[in-house]
């Protein structure tokens, strides 16, 4: 038997104490086949609290996924000198925001997106709040002026969704698309029927 080639994308996906773990999920269902991706995946405390609570699973694995520990600041692209690809952050939550974009690096999370954002590389940020205060909009411009891409939790009716994965994952294909990891919009596209 002939072994797959080793993934050639390296995805960092963090997953914060917003409500939204949906969008965690089906992030993580649409990777789960794609073997030519290496995902790290960081969740804070808080986020595993969510999941519980929204998902009512245990976290899935898959063999090209590892999990560290948003204290473990040994992991690789905690460093310029070994980043990832790119960095999506689905759900964001507004206090994550506040601390990148004003750089305080507690956490692997907000460590990593720090270094995305020094090496130039994807950093995808999805913000999971409603509505935005003078702060929160602050916050996210000055993001985007530093180079993040802000992608906040609205998904498309256009092609008319009948179920929550239905509505969820032409966003999630975009997102995976913005990040790099696949090469083209996988999703819905206006005008393609």
């Amino acid at each position: 038997m002939i072994s797959p080639p080793p993934p050639s994308f390296h995805l960092v996906l963090s997953f914060t104490g917003a409500s939204g773990a949906c969008y965690a999920s089906r992030i993580l269902h649409k990777l789960y086949h794609r073997l030519h991706i290496r995902v790290s995946i960081i969740m804070s405390k808080n986020a595993s609290d969510i999941w519980v609570n929204e998902c009512g699973t245990a976290l899935p694995t898959a063999a090209q996924w590892h999990y560290w520990n948003a204290t473990d600041f040994s992991a690789p692209f905690a460093s310029g000198s070994n980043c990832a690809d790119a960095m999506l952050i689905a759900p964001c939550s507004m206090g994550t925001i506040a601390r990148i974009a004003h750089g305080v690096s507690d956490t692997l999370i907000t460590r990593s997106a720090d270094v995305f954002l020094k090496e130039r590389r994807p950093l995808v940020l999805v913000p999971r709040e409603s509505p935005f205060h003078l702060i929160h909009l602050q916050n996210l411009l000055q993001l985007t002026q530093a180079g993040a891409i802000i992608a906040p939790a609205s998904p498309s009716f256009y092609h008319k969704p009948e179920t929550i994965e239905q509505l969820i994952d032409p966003f999630v294909d975009r997102l995976l698309f913005l990040c790099g990891a696949t090469p083209e919009y996988e999703g819905f596209k206006w005008g393609s029927n």
